[in-house]
């Protein structure tokens, strides 16, 4: 059984920094495209950003490109996002996900139908 359990959310103001984690048990995280995912009030979920295997490919949205950093810690099992220069508009729910099915030199999966394992989501709130 793959969980994933995400921390880190809270209230931020906004232009301030912050970094939500993700701890991943019961798999073989190594294998694992990682990615994370956000969802605001009334909108679908949305990509955010992923990383391969071993780190060396990273993909961010348009929205978060240049703000954030999306990492890995293999030998901890956890991937981490921050974020810089937050702005209102990151308030979201922030979910991490993992993909069992990518393989290196394979395209780095950034659609919700490519990942199989989800975590519960962390609540991110920047405020004025």
């Amino acid at each position: 059984q793959v969980q994933l359990t995400e921390s880190g959310g809270g209230l931020v103001q906004a232009g301030g920094s912050l970094t939500v984690s993700c701890g991943v048990s019961g798999g073989t995280f190594g294998r694992y495209a990682m990615a994370w995912f956000r969802q605001a009030p009334g909108k679908a979920r949305e990509f955010v950003a992923v990383i391969s295997w071993a780190g060396g490919n990273k993909i961010y949205s348009d929205s978060v490109k240049g703000r954030a950093t999306i990492s890995r810690a293999n030998g901890k099992n956890t991937v981490h996002l921050q974020m810089n220069s937050l702005k209102i508009e990151d308030t979201a729910v922030y979910y991490c996900a993992a993909d069992r099915d990518y393989r290196p030199g394979s395209p780095i999966p950034t659609t919700q139908v490519e990942f199989d394992y989800w975590g519960q989501g962390t609540q991110v709130t920047v405020s004025a």
